[in-house]
């Protein structure tokens, strides 16, 4: 790594309507967007790798081979078995080179239509370019905005990142993660912030330890870090011939962390466990089904002393019940929770969800034992109560008055409430009912309006309900399995002794 100016560059236009376009193609033939892009990341490390052995100055044999040469000059019917057997072949590699092709199929199985994708798109196009990363990435979005693809639950909105990344300031001396890393956007954005930014005084021991992963993520789903890995490739993040890769495929619940960070940036999955199981781990407060209040906690031990995290979670996280309000209580005690930015509906795939950004970090503990939390600030941009000084929609919301509030890299003394901002002390938070901090920033306009406060809708009271819900029968459940010694009639030995 050796960045010293900014490398924000566009993107051209007419290499993704041109994607696109071959995309639609593609899917009139059976094969989805998700698919299309998979393909087309197997097929650019191939190409890419191809540029970079042709260099007349530097040149350098990535695969050991030319794949794309052989490929190009494959003739059609045979061009499925031999792309194929270049894709396994690569796929027992190791490092980086090795989970870019992990478990890589073909999924065109026209070889019509696979050899125009080779000959009359992808090769075409210089791949090594600088603005290659910044194409892929609108292609990504593209694809997480159109409802028959399904990319948008890998995909969170580029400008949230982009705007939570201003307020965490990546520094030289981090160390940054994503546990849940998806296409890998935070930890891309996160180094374009580095990149931005770049002191002139860097030591040769600093530039080497970004050159040994610096960044580093997790991703559960095989394809996804695929294109997580591509992306980061593209981006500069690492390299294609690196000995350790850095997306690691795998559960990162599973497990307590073996490397923690300063740094951690991140979107995990909603929703309950698949298996119905409680995630049982020493490094946990409590047992749960619930994924998000397990990433919460994986987050905490993921973390550094003085570490620092911003976490994307459902509103569920902020008032359910059970080992929600723990999880909560304990999060308050242990790390000083100090922002939270409510998000407006509609920015996610899933319509309907509500989610907020949580900021917190990891001080030492406190000797006398007391909450690091000492007050949460809050920033409301759902609320269609409050002013806001510039226009905003659902789909597009603008985060820089958000971010003008945080402050970045300002003390949080200097803040300043205003309508969208309050603050509330931790005491404040430990008297509300099951420390819920699902917290109203704007006042309900009086009369007939009121009903339209989130707090007060349908969607909310059924999230409690279903919360509260949720946790009852957790308990029934520990009660059921503490009665089973005792048979399906409860016969105890006393009611044995009555007969």
């Amino acid at each position: 790594m050796n960045p010293t100016v900014s490398s924000r560059p566009g993107y051209d236009q007419a290499l993704l309507d041109r994607l696109w376009n071959y995309a639609n193609v593609l899917r009139d033939n059976g094969i989805s967007g998700l698919e299309f892009i998979e393909q087309l990341s197997s097929l650019i490390v191939l190409k890419r790798a191809h540029e970079q052995r042709q260099r007349p100055l530097n040149g350098q044999d990535v695969l050991g081979f030319d794949a794309w040469e052989h490929l190009t000059w494959t003739k059609r019917d045979r061009l499925i078995p031999a792309y194929q057997q270049i894709l396994d072949l690569l796929a027992v590699r190791p490092g980086t080179l090795g989970l870019l092709f992990r478990r890589a199929q073909n999924r065109i199985p026209d070889p019509a239509l696979l050899h125009r994708l080779i000959v009359d798109v992808v090769d075409r196009y210089q791949w090594s370019s600088a603005d290659i990363g910044a194409v892929f990435e609108a292609l990504l979005a593209r694809m997480s905005t159109d409802a028959k693809t399904g990319a948008g639950q890998y995909f969170t909105p580029r400008p949230l990142i982009e705007a939570i990344v201003q307020c965490m300031q990546p520094g030289i001396d981090d160390t940054v993660t994503d546990p849940a890393c998806g296409t890998g956007g935070f930890l891309i954005k996160a180094f374009d912030y580095l990149v931005d930014h770049f002191p002139s005084d860097v030591t040769a021991a600093q530039r080497k330890r970004l050159d040994q992963g610096a960044f580093f993520g997790t991703e559960l789903v095989d394809a996804t870090a695929r294109l997580a890995t591509t992306n980061l490739v593209l981006h500069g993040v690492t390299r294609a011939d690196e000995t350790n890769p850095c997306i690691t495929v795998g559960d990162a619940l599973a497990r307590p962390p073996v490397r923690r960070a300063t740094l951690v940036l991140t979107n995990p999955p909603f929703g309950r466990s698949s298996t119905s199981e409680e995630t049982y781990r020493e490094d946990f407060w409590s047992l749960t089904t619930s994924r998000q209040l397990n990433f919460l906690q994986h987050i905490h031990s993921l973390l550094e002393t003085d570490g620092r995290a911003a976490v994307v979670v459902p509103d569920s996280v902020l008032f359910e019940g059970g080992p929600g309000e723990l999880i909560r209580r304990r999060l308050l005690s242990a790390c000083d929770v100090h922002t939270l930015l409510r998000l407006p509906t509609g920015i996610f795939y899933a319509g309907g969800l509500k989610a907020s950004v949580l900021f917190f970090d990891k001080p030492e503990p406190r000797p006398d034992g007391s909450p690091s939390t000492t007050r949460l600030w809050v920033y409301d941009l759902r609320s269609p109560h409050t002013p806001t000084a510039k226009p905003m929609t659902q789909a597009s919301p603008d985060y820089s008055d958000f971010v003008s509030a945080y402050r970045p890299g300002r003390p949080r003394s200097e803040r300043v409430e205003t309508p969208r901002f309050r603050s509330f002390t931790v005491q404040d938070l430990l008297a509300r009912h099951a420390v819920n901090l699902d917290l109203q920033v704007a006042e309900p306009p009086p009369g007939p309006f009121a009903l339209e406060e989130p707090e007060a809708d349908l969607h909310r009271m059924a999230q409690e309900i279903t919360a509260e819900l949720g946790a009852a029968l957790a308990e029934f459940a520990s009660l059921a399995e503490a009665l089973r010694p005792y048979g399906v009639h409860a016969d105890g030995p006393d009611r044995e002794a009555e007969r």
